[in-house]
C-alpha cells in the first residue's frame, strides 16, 4: 500500500504584493495551507514566496459553465488534461464539462470517469454536466439521479448540442433535479426549424444562398421553457444566448419571479454574421453568430444582468473538421484561453462592466448556477484560494498554434487583444507564474493497493 501526492497543507505560502482587488483598493493577499490567511498590509512570512502583484487585478478563480473537453471519445479533438491546461492558462480554476462525449455522460460511470480524469489533471475543477436524455437522443430520461448521487455530485444536466425539444421530457427533467436543486442547461434550438440550416437567417444569409438559421427557433424554445419551469417551480438555465429577442423573453421571466438564469459567450458578444461573408468555417458556430443588434442587445443584457454569466462555449475540432467546405464544417469554436480578454475589449473598455461585475459574471454567479463548491468565493480571509491575477494593459496577439487547447479553431486568431493572466492560483498552488504553465495542483494523499 502507497501514498501518492503531497498534502496541500504542506505546500508553500505565496504572498501576493500589491493587487487590485476587483479592480480597485490595492492589498497583499497571503496564502497558505490552500487559503487565503490574511488580506492588506502585509510582512512576508518566512519562507513565504512573494509575487509582485503591482499593477495587477486580482480576480476569484473564474468558473466556466460551458466547456467541452470531448473526453472520453473524442482525444483527437481534446483531452480533460489538455483542455484543463488551456483553461488555467484562460484564468479558470473550475470548468463544467459537457455531457456530448463518446459514450455520452449520461450514467454515473462516464461523469465518475471525467471526474476522476479531471483529478488526475489537477489544473482546475473538472465538474461533469450530465445528459438529460440517454444519447442525448431526446427520448428517454438519462440517469439523472445516479448521476447526482455518484462520486462527481452532478448538479448540472444538459443534452447541449441537442435541445431537449420533448415538452414533457422538459417537464419531467425539471421535476427530476428539483429533488436535489439541480439545474437543466437547454440548448434551445426547435430542430424543425433548424433542419439544413447553416448561419443565422438574414440578410447575409440570403446574398450568400446559405440556408438560414432563424432565431425564433432558439426564442420559442425559451418561451416554452420558462413557462416550464415557473410550472414546475425549478430551475432552468439557457446556453449561449444569441438573440435580441431572447434576451426580452429572459427579461420578461425574471420580472415575473422565474428561476432563470442565462449565459452569453464571448464570441456572439463581439462576432456577426458579416464575418460569413468569407465562408471561412472558423466561424461556424451553434447558435449561428448574429446581427450587431443582437450584439447590441446581449452586451446591454449581460451589463444589466438579464444575461448573468459569460460561458465559453468552448468547442475544439479536429482540423480537418474545420479546414474543408463551409457545408461540410463543425460547429463550434475555442474559448478557454481568449474569453477574459475578449470580455475586457467588448464590456470592460466599453464601459459596460467593471472589473467586480466581471468577476460576478465570470465566477461568483456560475460557481453559484453549477453549486460549484469552493469555488467563486469572495477575495477575503479563510477563503479558499481560488484566485487569477490579470494585467489588464498587456496586449497579445492570438496564436492557436501556440495554445493548450488542441483545438486549433479559434475565431480570434490573428486579433490583438487586451488583458493577459499572469497568474492563476487552484486551492493556493500556482497552476499559472507569469502568464505560464507551471504545474498541476497536488491532490490530496490517494491510496492506491
Amino acid at each position: 500500500m502507497t501514498a501518492s501526492n503531497a498534502s496541500p497543507e504542506a505546500a508553500p505560502s505565496y504572498l501576493l504584493r500589491g493587487a487590485a482587488l476587483y479592480g480597485g483598493e490595492r492589498a497583499d493577499l497571503l496564502i497558505e495551507a490552500g487559503r487565503i490567511a490574511a488580506v492588506g498590509a502585509i510582512a512576508a512570512p518566512a519562507g513565504a514566496r512573494v509575487v509582485d502583484a503591482d499593477g495587477l487585478v486580482a480576480l476569484p478563480g473564474l468558473v466556466d459553465v460551458h466547456t467541452h473537453l470531448r473526453e472520453p471519445g473524442r482525444e483527437d479533438a481534446e483531452t480533460v488534461e489538455t483542455g484543463s491546461r488551456a483553461a488555467a492558462l484562460g484564468g479558470y480554476t473550475a470548468v463544467h464539462a459537457m455531457a456530448n462525449s463518446n459514450p455520452v455522460a449520461d450514467t454515473a460511470g462516464v461523469v465518475e470517469q471525467v471526474h476522476s480524469l479531471g483529478r488526475r489533471a489537477g489544473w482546475v475543477d473538472v465538474r461533469p454536466v450530465g445528459a438529460v436524455t440517454v444519447g442525448l437522443a431526446g427520448e428517454q430520461l438519462a440517469e439523472i439521479g445516479a448521476m447526482a448521487d455518484s462520486a462527481a455530485r452532478v448538479r448540472m444536466f444538459s443534452d447541449d448540442g441537442m435541445c431537449v425539444h420533448d415538452p414533457v421530457l422538459m417537464r419531467r427533467a425539471l421535476e427530476y433535479v428539483k429533488a436535489f436543486d439541480g439545474v437543466v442547461a437547454q440548448h434551445a434550438q426547435e430542430p424543425r426549424l433548424t433542419a439544413g440550416a447553416q448561419m443565422n437567417e438574414g440578410a447575409v444569409s440570403a446574398v450568400l444562398g446559405l440556408p438560414g438559421w432563424p432565431a425564433v427557433a432558439e426564442e420559442s424554445i425559451i418561451a416554452r421553457d420558462v413557462l416550464l419551469a415557473q410550472h414546475v417551480g425549478s430551475r432552468l438555465h439557457v446556453c449561449h444566448v444569441s438573440t435580441a429577442g431572447s434576451v426580452e423573453i429572459i427579461r420578461w421571466a425574471k420580472s415575473r419571479g422565474i428561476n432563470v438564469t442565462a449565459e452569453v459567450t464571448p464570441h456572439h458578444l463581439w462576432l456577426t454574421d458579416e464575418l460569413v461573408r468569407s465562408y471561412d468555417p472558423v466561424y461556424k458556430v451553434n447558435p449561428p453568430l448574429r446581427t450587431q443588434d443582437d450584439v447590441e442587445a446581449l452586451r446591454t443584457a449581460l451589463a444589466d444582468g438579464t444575461i448573468d454569466v459569460v460561458g465559453t462555449d468552448h468547442a475544439p475540432h479536429p482540423s480537418e473538421h474545420k479546414e474543408c467546405e463551409w457545408a461540410q464544417a463543425a460547429m463550434g469554436m475555442t474559448g478557454l484561453e481568449t474569453a477574459l480578454s475578449v470580455v475586457q475589449h467588448t464590456m470592460v473598455e466599453s464601459g459596460l462592466l467593471d472589473w467586480r461585475a466581471v468577476a460576478r459574471a465570470m465566477s461568483e454567479v456560475p460557481a453559484h448556477i453549477g453549486r460549484a463548491g469552493d469555488q467563486g468565493r469572495p477575495l477575503a480571509e479563510g477563503e479558499p484560494a481560488n484566485l487569477v491575477l490579470v494585467d489588464p494593459a498587456a496586449r497579445w496577439v492570438v496564436n492557436p498554434s501556440v495554445q493548450a487547447t488542441k483545438g486549433r479553431n479559434s475565431p480570434f486568431a490573428g486579433r490583438e487583444l487586451p488583458g493577459r493572466v499572469v497568474a492563476t492560483f487552484f486551492r493556493g498552488h500556482p497552476t499559472v507564474l507569469d502568464g505560464a504553465l507551471n504545474e498541476p495542483y497536488p491532490q490530496p494523499a490517494v491510496v492506491t493497493r
